[in-house]
């Protein structure tokens, strides 16, 4: 590892299943975009691969390989040339990997997987409780294991496309009773993504949404947390957990952001525009 850029972590899919050890699930926060690029260099979809937060991965490969970057469109060189996704390096390439022109992380797989040692039956950096390898430094040189399958070429690879503003499914509850027309609220509301924001929760910054008359100055007690819930601090301005959340929390819940929609909303770059879909 020659350099990291901003942030670059081993990723997964994630373990999740440890909630009542207080352990987050963790993962990659597009998996669609680590699926994919499995799957083009011939790797299992659950294979650990590389979380690039705004690119700038500079490496040097040591064994021959077949690697794939995939997620927002980024310039990927190879030897100081462009090269399409994926590509071969020999060994004593060197692979950087620019940034991204739009959205926030980029995806980068290798043949045969990265195969630090997995903890909890997973190899995902798990940037709230620590658990998982650290994340990357100048100098870390990455195991590989055995390639299993073969490659899948791709004439063209488009790039994931993020817009500019993002419409967001969410389901209300469990404590939507706590907020004053909390669908509609919702619903009128703008946001805009925070650059307080990390793996850990999609901080919004906007429209307040205000508790009703009974529960003003009321706090709950610590309950259960799902990837995806939309918990809203005494400000009133929500927080969507990813990935890394904690397990349990003492802020309402007004909401869930469905699965399918988490990924777009782990690549919402600071000052992206935000607006809820309430339904359930």
């Amino acid at each position: 590892m020659l350099r990291t850029g901003p942030q670059a972590l081993v990723q997964d899919l994630g373990r999740p299943g440890h909630a009542h050890l207080g352990v987050p699930p963790s993962g990659a926060l597009d998996r669609p975009s680590l699926r994919l690029a499995n799957r083009l260099v011939g790797n299992p979809e659950d294979a650990a691969g590389l979380e690039l937060l705004l690119g700038g991965l500079v490496l040097r490969a040591n064994a021959s390989c077949t690697v794939a970057v995939t997620g927002p469109g980024a310039d990927v060189l190879v030897g100081g040339r462009l090269r399409d996704s994926p590509a071969h390096l020999r060994p004593g390439d060197e692979l950087a990997v620019g940034t991204p022109r739009d959205g926030l992380r980029c995806y980068l797989a290798v043949s045969g997987g990265i195969t630090v040692p997995a903890v909890l039956g997973s190899r995902a950096t798990d940037v709230l409780s620590g658990l998982g390898p650290a994340p990357l430094r100048p100098g870390d040189e990455l195991p590989l294991g055995v390639p299993t399958g073969v490659p899948t070429g791709a004439d063209v690879l488009p790039p994931l496309g993020v817009p500019g503003e993002l419409v967001v499914p969410v389901v209300l509850g469990p404590r939507d009773d706590w907020f004053d027309d909390p669908a509609g609220r919702l619903h009128l509301g703008r946001w805009s993504a925070s650059e307080r924001s990390n793996r850990v929760g999609l901080r919004l910054d906007g429209t307040a949404l205000p508790r009703t008359a009974a529960h003003r100055g009321r706090e709950l007690p610590s309950e259960g947390l799902v990837t995806g819930a939309v918990q809203v601090p005494p400000d009133g301005r929500p927080v969507v957990f990813l990935a890394d959340h904690p397990t349990t929390g003492g802020y309402p819940v007004v909401g869930v952001v469905p699965p399918d929609a988490l990924p777009l909303l782990g690549q919402a770059r600071p000052g992206t525009r935000v607006r809820f879909h309430p339904h359930g």
